[in-house]
């Protein structure tokens, strides 16, 4: 034996690794509760059969989720590197797709942060109700100075100190390194916002009226299970909420101890993943059904996602309900926990990409893509039109980008390069889920199928109505631009050679018996 079980291989010293299982699965949590889970699936549930969208769901996570999330897995713990160096050590050729991922991460780490920014001055705005009774207006009118849609380079400054804020902090995490930056900040974060999300929920259920909203999200239309559009929501709310096809666990688990239970380790997450949105259908319903009730109006009238839910719905809740203030702190906190340690996951995969690619420093690395993406972040979304970019680059970057990139990234490597059973024969090595037949099938045929659906579905609404009716030449810069620009961007890198020191044949496994 080569050296003591357990202990941490010298490549991952020089990397950086975590420092066991627990801190790597709180870390993959930490990227996969982010913002969608708090804001976007509780109406995505609501609009598509209520109670009855379980079964659909668990379906979805089944047979797409947490398969995809091993294949990332096996990928990345594989591999033993970045995006592009683990796609690199699996086949020359697929070098490419692993850069896609890296531009992609890159542009929503751009936009991501101005949205954490805009919570963390909401928490302090909830003491005060500082938007008084015009929520809607005061977001885009007092606070983020909303013009007509357009570019427009005035800066905001109640928008350009918080996100100048939250790139240093985020930058200051990841010099620290893997261990002592994301990890750290993974144990610390989580509990913590399940202990806030948890007072929240369990705040909003003692409101008036919170079971009209709890009665309006569960209350099951068993019809909406023929609908193939609600099958469609289901898989694409699975695959947005775990972080999986752009490069994040794939980074996160070459982080990991080479005799890791990868399988047992993606059940977790995954089930622990779709627990926490349950968790915040509960929280948020509540609370809607008490400003229904409130207001004398249905839970429908009320009930929105995103920016609305998040900036104007909420609001309106935190003024009128009693100790409205907690409740603000609480759910604006929890936004601001959720969005840092999300921001971290996305940022990692350009970072160590970087690192993989030059043989630099962490400190260089973090610096090289930290500062850039933070000025680019500052000119963009610290302006008057910094709403509008964000709102065209978030829904194109998801729908043609990530999408894209995912169903790609399935068909290439279960047809293209056939390396489905050599990264099943890698999980099984260590894992305590059986990799078998149906992984691959699900991989191969199931998965790429139904998300294809769901793109295919959403490029087809897109070419039929402009999204949200921005001008014709602001989707096509900031939206169709977007998504092709990441693909060419990838394309391009995989063309630079990697220095002659970096390996790209598959890290040998030096170690005989379980780790951690």
């Amino acid at each position: 034996m080569s050296q003591q079980a357990g202990a941490t291989p010298p490549e991952a010293k020089a990397r950086g690794a975590f420092t066991s299982r627990k801190v790597f699965i709180l870390a993959a949590i930490g990227s996969a509760v982010g913002l969608g889970n708090i804001w976007r699936f509780p109406y995505v549930a609501y609009e598509n059969g209520g109670g009855a969208f379980v079964i659909p769901y668990l379906v979805a996570l089944l047979t797409a989720g947490i398969p995809f999330l091993f294949l990332d897995y096996a990928v990345g713990h594989r591999g033993r590197g970045s995006a592009p160096l683990s796609f690199a050590r699996l086949s020359r050729r697929t070098e490419g797709l692993g850069w896609w991922q890296v531009g992609i991460c890159f542009m929503i780490a751009i936009y991501y942060a101005a949205v954490i920014a805009w919570a963390v001055r909401y928490t302090f705005f909830s003491l005060d109700t500082a938007w008084g009774d015009d929520p809607e207006g005061f977001l885009f009118g007092t606070f983020l100075q909303a013009g007509d849609p357009g570019v427009q380079l005035d800066l905001v400054p109640g928008v350009l100190w918080p996100l100048a804020i939250v790139w240093i902090a985020v930058i200051v995490i990841m010099v620290a390194g893997v261990e002592k930056g994301i990890g750290a900040t993974s144990v610390v974060f989580i509990p913590v916002l399940v202990i806030a999300f948890g007072a929240l929920v369990v705040r909003a259920l003692f409101l008036p009226g919170a079971t009209l909203g709890l009665d309006a999200l569960f209350t099951p239309d068993w019809a909406a299970l023929g609908e193939p559009g609600v099958w469609a929501a289901a898989f694409g709310q699975i695959f947005f909420s775990l972080s999986i096809g752009f490069g994040i666990m794939i980074t996160y688990a070459s982080y990991v101890h080479p005799r890791t239970d990868m399988t047992g380790s993606g059940a977790v997450v995954g089930f622990a993943n779709s627990g926490f949105e349950l968790l915040a259908g509960i929280g948020v319903f509540a609370a809607l059904g008490f400003i229904a009730q409130a207001n004398g109006v249905a839970v429908s009238e009320v009930a929105t996602q995103g920016l609305g839910l998040a900036f104007v719905a909420f609001p309106t809740i935190i003024s009128e309900a009693p100790a409205g203030a907690l409740i603000g702190v609480l759910f604006f906190g929890s936004l601001v926990i959720a969005g840092i340690t999300s921001l971290v996951s996305v940022i990692e995969v350009v970072i160590s990409a970087v690192r993989d690619k030059f043989e630099m420093t962490r400190t260089g690395a973090s610096l090289a893509v930290g500062v850039p993406a933070a000025v680019i972040s500052l000119v963009f979304f610290s302006t008057t039109s910094g709403v509008y970019v964000l709102d065209i680059v978030d829904h194109f970057i998801n729908q043609f980008g990530i999408l894209l990139v995912a169903v790609v990234s399935m068909l290439v490597l279960a047809w293209g390069v056939r390396a489905l059973p050599t990264l099943a024969d890698h999980l099984n090595a260590g894992g305590s889920v059986p990799i078998g037949t149906w992984w691959r099938v699900l991989v191969s045929f199931v998965a790429p199928i139904a998300l294809g659906y769901v793109m295919i579905d959403a490029f087809l609404t897109d070419l039929e109505t402009p999204y949200e009716d921005y001008p014709q030449w602001m989707l096509l810069t900031f939206g169709w631009g977007s998504a092709a620009a990441v693909i060419v961007f990838g394309f391009l890198a995989a063309r630079v050679r990697w220095r002659p020191e970096t390996s790209l044949d598959p890290v040998p496994d030096t170690t005989q018996t379980g780790g951690h």
